[in-house]
């Protein structure tokens, strides 16, 4: 794996992760209590022995440097490192990145000083766990200029995806962007192929592209190059690539969830509350989840109820009841509280009872959630002051709205409150 540079794209502003996105790069979204996005495809590349890893972003990138920073520093005796690139403008390039094979045309001149054989480029925004070393093995046995990792995918599902079809040999020959109808059914492929069962084949006959890709050195420059007005390597790139090169398919048959819209978002990480074996697991020791050392005290639970629930480091929970939810670090949780299927992302400092005490005092809503206050189906972002005796149940089941004056948002019925928001004691969403 030494002979090959990973390149992680960071993705545009993150539009369907607002307002999570409202103030950071999408890789730098906390997740799981204690995580962020950008932590799954690196600890992916580690775990590969992959040590090499550019990360390309252009949006609000301050914290994920920060993150990035101190969390991945690679030991002073091999070449290891992980670091980000950001879009800017030179008199040879005066835009900034168009799409996400833009993003790496407009690095291409420094991804060439490396000395590898193949370069890896990996999303952002998904929740998985692969070896990635399986993947590059696959590519260079078959010989391939293009590899792309797939997943099976059923009849219900298969519209929501681009698909592929390849050929006995696994190669694929056309590409469909999200097809209904008859040409969805003109996409189903045999995915014995790739080494599924009879059964399994007849469940999932069709292949939906990861957006995970290995590209050969000189292949990667030369389809840059041919055509520079193409800017995204799954709608332009790789169905124009397949004429020419050999480009094969990789089954990934584990589990594999794009969380790039709020709503998958926010399902992904309560599934991850479920007992006894959640669809992703981070209680692997051979292949672990690394993300950034903060030193916290452990977390206080003072005669609380928590059911079915994943609590991060440094939280205080005082008399209150959690139920199917995920609660971030240093989040402070008051009497009579119940946060119900619900995501609380936590907070980066702490406030002293003092503070507590005089933010009272002058009306202001201390740091956490208020005594007597119902959290339900929200995702609550980091900062967040919300008052005593609030009510964040969407009682309207307003399905999207817009209340960025008020703290929130609606999206897919559920209520996000903002980063650093502040919501009144009393108040009814």
């Amino acid at each position: 794996m030494k002979r090959v540079l990973a390149i992680i794209l960071g993705g545009g502003a993150g539009t369907r992760l607002y307002p999570l996105t409202k103030l950071r790069a999408k890789p730098a979204v906390p997740l799981a209590a204690k995580y962020r996005l950008i932590d799954i495809p690196i600890s992916n590349c580690i775990n590969s022995e992959i040590e090499r890893i550019y990360v390309l972003t252009q949006f609000n990138s301050a914290s994920l440097n920060r993150h990035i920073a101190r969390t991945y520093s690679m030991h002073g005796f091999s070449q290891g490192f992980v670091e980000v690139l950001a879009a800017q403008q030179t008199p040879e390039s005066p835009s900034w990145f168009q799409g996400t094979a833009d993003a790496v045309r407009k690095y291409i001149w420094l991804f060439a000083e490396w000395d590898v054989d193949q370069y890896l480029i990996l999303s952002g925004d998904h929740l998985y766990r692969m070896n990635y070393a399986d993947f590059v093995k696959r590519h260079r046995d078959t010989k391939a200029d293009i590899t792309l990792s797939v997943v099976p995918v059923d009849e219900e599902r298969a519209s929501d995806f681009g698909l592929m079809k390849i050929d006995k040999n696994g190669r694929v020959i056309s590409f469909s962007e999200k097809p209904k109808g008859d040409a969805l059914k003109a996409m189903r492929v045999d995915t014995t192929v790739l080494g599924l069962s009879r059964q399994e084949a007849k469940e999932s006959p069709y292949i939906a592209s990861m957006g995970i890709y290995v590209f050969e050195k000189q292949v990667l420059f030369d389809v840059l190059k041919q055509s520079t007005d193409r800017t995204d390597f799954g709608r332009e790139i790789l169905p124009a690539s397949a004429q020419d090169y050999n480009v094969q398919a990789y089954l990934f048959k584990d589990y594999w969830e794009d969380i790039g819209t709020i709503e998958a978002f926010y399902n992904a990480n309560l599934a991850l509350t479920e007992q006894p074996d959640p669809p992703f697991s981070f209680y692997d020791e051979k292949a672990p989840i690394y993300t950034r050392p903060r030193y916290l005290p452990p977390t206080k639970l003072l005669d609380s109820r928590v059911i079915e629930s994943m609590v991060g480091e440094g939280c205080i929970l005082k008399e209150c009841t959690i139920k199917r939810s995920v609660i971030g670090i240093r989040s402070r949780i008051e009497t009579g509280c119940l946060i119900d299927d619900a995501l609380l992302m936590g907070s980066d400092y702490y406030e002293s009872p003092s503070e507590r005490a005089k933010a009272s005092e002058s009306g202001k809503v201390p740091l956490g959630v208020g005594a007597n206050t119902i959290i339900r189906r929200a995702i609550v972002d980091k900062n967040a002051r919300i008052g005593r005796s609030v009510q964040i149940v969407n009682k309207d089941h307003v399905k999207e709205g817009r209340r960025e004056d008020q703290g929130f948002v609606i999206d897919s019925e559920i209520v996000v409150v903002i980063k650093n928001a502040t919501i009144p004691d009393g108040t009814v969403i």
